[in-house]
């Protein structure tokens, strides 16, 4: 077992000289993140919806579990979980996975350019504990099973094309995925104690019906070279997909997965980290720690993350004070938003309009602290660019 008091002056004193940064617009991310002061300044008292955001955003309810979605007559899915958005004309699409089982599937939100809503509906149905997921280049939704041997389906946000089971991208407890368009390849994520990272090359770019699952190898320390190895057996039939390479590196609750320039980031909520896998340079690095900081950790119970244009990574809680995080490139970590007075959930499927002036997420059990008590949101303001 590592020894993270004994990692907290290794890691901060050598990865920024050991690996250098990221290419992500220059962002160095060369060391795990601290406390300080964030870019959107300190969080405002409740908003009538009990969110407490900085000074020029604002909040509003998209939908609720078990309530038809305003202007439509379709009843919201319960524990919405993953999500995403998509362009649609001058407007555009908020795909949302839900965590039940058994039923789980996905739904879907259309907006309009002015962001009214113009249509709800179901995408995906008859699957299990859809979890985190994640969005293709080509414009279709991961929907993942986080359930063991959980498949994924690869799922079309207008609801027009029937969901396909992805077999070859490996059975196992799936929670995120995030498509490298450089490599041509998939990064997914495992929801165990003992879980592994992933990636998924298809045959063809564009169609995953076929191709190659490998897992990482690395070391047990936090940051070093990485190589990646076959999985023999992606259906996990006689053997877990991840003991069945040898030198695998294991992560405690593998989480949210984003991809951009060059790196891939991913949580782990059983240790409050999160990881930066630099796909150029074939490295692994943390990006925060919880147990790393210097005072207070202003992040905890890590879990879904997104990003926005500005090289900002959003990160979710699930539990902790109810916040998304921000996480800046020069390596500060801040709250961005807290939700009051709901304390038994937890926050899920953050994902950017694609003007990157909305963020939507959702509080998996709102209020209630139950699955049929999901509320769904989305904020509006100043995003940087």
């Amino acid at each position: 077992m590592e020894r993270r008091s004994f990692l907290r002056g290794a890691v901060i004193g050598t990865s920024a000289a050991a690996f250098g940064g990221t290419l992500w617009r220059g962002a160095a991310y060369a060391a795990p993140a601290q406390p300080g002061a964030g870019p959107y300044g300190a969080l405002g008292t409740a908003d009538s919806n009990n969110i407490r955001l900085p000074a020029g955003f604002t909040s509003r309810v998209i939908a609720r579990s078990g309530q038809q979605v305003t202007g439509t007559s379709y009843s919201w899915h319960n524990a919405p979980d993953g999500g995403a958005c998509y362009a649609d004309g001058s407007g555009w699409i908020y795909v949302s996975n839900s965590e039940i089982d058994p039923s789980g599937g996905a739904s879907a939100v259309r907006f309009s350019s002015t962001g009214a809503i113009t249509a709800a509906y179901r995408i995906l149905s008859g699957t299990r504990q859809n979890c985190a997921g994640g969005k293709t280049p080509w414009n279709t939704w991961l929907s993942c099973e986080e359930v063991d041997r959980g498949y994924v389906y690869e799922t079309d946000p207008w609801g027009v094309k029937t969901p396909v089971r992805r077999d070859a991208i490996g059975r196992f407890k799936h929670e995120a995925a995030a498509a490298d368009p450089v490599r041509r390849t998939i990064y997914l994520t495992e929801d165990t104690t003992d879980g592994c990272f992933y990636r998924f090359t298809p045959t063809t770019w564009g169609d995953l019906s076929a191709g190659r699952l490998e897992v990482l190898v690395a070391g047990t320390g936090t940051s070093g070279p990485v190589s990646w190895a076959t999985v023999p057996d992606p259906s996990g039939a006689s053997t877990a997909t991840r003991n069945q390479v040898s030198g695998a590196k294991r992560f405690n609750g593998g989480e949210g997965c984003y991809y951009a320039g060059d790196t891939c980031w991913f949580t782990t909520k059983g240790d409050n980290r999160v990881w930066q896998y630099n796909a150029a340079a074939a490295t692994i690095e943390l990006a925060y720690d919880d147990s790393l900081v210097s005072g207070t950790a202003p992040l905890t119970g890590v879990d879904n993350v997104t990003g926005s244009s500005s090289g900002d990574l959003f990160v979710a809680e699930d539990g902790g004070n109810m916040e998304i995080c921000v996480i800046t490139p020069d390596d500060v970590v801040a709250p961005f938003l807290r939700i009051g007075g709901q304390s038994g959930s937890e926050i899920t499927g953050p994902a950017f309009s694609p003007d990157g002036k909305r963020l939507y997420f959702s509080s998996q059990r709102g209020t209630s602290g139950s699955s049929s008590g999901g509320i769904t949101y989305e904020v509006t303001g100043p995003f940087r660019a």
